[in-house]
């Protein structure tokens, strides 16, 4: 992926040339610039965030109404987890009856 020198937008190939769409300007194509460049084959996905699972070593449970709509149960494991950046915690609930999650 190429930045254009002059706007900062994304520039597109044509031919042997990078041309920025936002303000026509045009640079020249380097073969050994781009085959150092990262494509989304050499890229590795490290999967998704871990998700915290409130029944795993948890034996806390507090009267909250399940949110499924076929349960009726008024009982859930709870866990508290920070938010990513620290501001506040997050309560994570699991349906003690059905196994349903959902989060305050």
């Amino acid at each position: 992926m190429q930045f254009c020198g002059e706007c900062r937008s994304m520039m597109h190939t044509e031919g042997d040339t990078w041309v920025c769409r936002s303000c026509g300007n045009e640079e020249p194509r380097d073969s050994q610039a781009e085959a150092a460049m990262t494509t989304r084959d050499g890229q590795q996905d490290d999967g998704g965030p871990d998700v915290a699972d409130a029944t795993q070593d948890s034996t806390e449970t507090m009267q909250e109404s399940c949110p499924a709509d076929d349960c009726d149960s008024d009982e859930a494991y709870y866990e508290m987890i920070p938010k990513p950046g620290g501001s506040y915690e997050v309560r994570l609930f699991t349906c003690v009856e059905c196994g349903y999650k959902w989060r305050d």
